[in-house]
């Protein structure tokens, strides 16, 4: 799944999108408001950690310009800790949750990956459907209650969006936007050469291909 990083910090920002992306995100990283509002408005994203204060735009403006603009990103607003009119304000923009400043990665993770499972309706712990199972934390898959299997980075992200998107058809360039960062070029034949390892691992029936359409996923698919 594809997430945006908007943060100044540049220490901070680097070590938060190793984490992320070891935990199985796509990370596009801003460095300032203007161009994290641009990202977030021309760019298609799962979901977004916001601090809100940055240079040449505030959070505040960015957030509040996306929502009037109809953009319904989840948004992770980032504030100091004991700024507590901040996370009203953050709130009241628009935003779905917060995190004070420090913090650890682990909450942060445990955060979004509540967020993202409460907006698809999947509450449960693990991600699970199908007969398939995929623990977040390990990125492993589990088959019928089989021995799980290690997944790669790339087969982990594109699972994941497909779980949280059952029955739905996804084009190769739906996926593409939400498995890539921006800055990566990607071969045109890599969304199915991935769908193809996926279904060595998973069972040929579960990830169907919709001809001139794209593919779906669930036993029903």
């Amino acid at each position: 799944m594809r997430l945006l990083l908007v943060e100044d910090d540049v220490g901070l920002s680097r070590s938060l999108k190793t984490d992320l992306e070891r935990a199985g995100f796509a990370v596009d990283w801003a460095a300032d408001g203007e161009v994290g509002e641009f990202l977030g408005a021309t760019e298609h994203y799962d979901i977004v950690v916001l601090d809100l204060g940055l240079p040449k735009m505030s959070g505040l403006e960015v957030l509040k310009t996306w929502r009037q603009t109809d953009n319904h990103v989840p948004v992770i607003v980032l504030t100091a800790r004991d700024a507590w009119h901040e996370k009203v304000d953050g709130f009241k923009a628009g935003a779905d949750d917060y995190l004070g400043k420090p913090f650890h990665i682990e909450e942060l993770l445990a955060r979004i990956q509540a967020l993202l499972k409460r907006l698809h309706g999947r509450m449960q712990p693990q991600l699970s459907g199908s007969g398939i199972t995929l623990d977040e934390d390990t990125q492993t898959v589990s088959v019928d209650g089989e021995l799980s299997t290690q997944l790669t980075a790339i087969e982990f992200r594109l699972l994941r969006y497909f779980m949280l998107h059952p029955g739905k058809v996804l084009t190769k360039t739906h996926l593409l936007e939400h498995v890539y960062e921006s800055d990566s070029d990607p071969a045109s034949n890599v969304i199915e050469v991935y769908i193809n390892r996926l279904r060595r691992k998973l069972g040929n029936d579960l990830i169907a291909t919709r001809r001139g359409q794209g593919y779906v996923f669930g036993k029903s698919a």
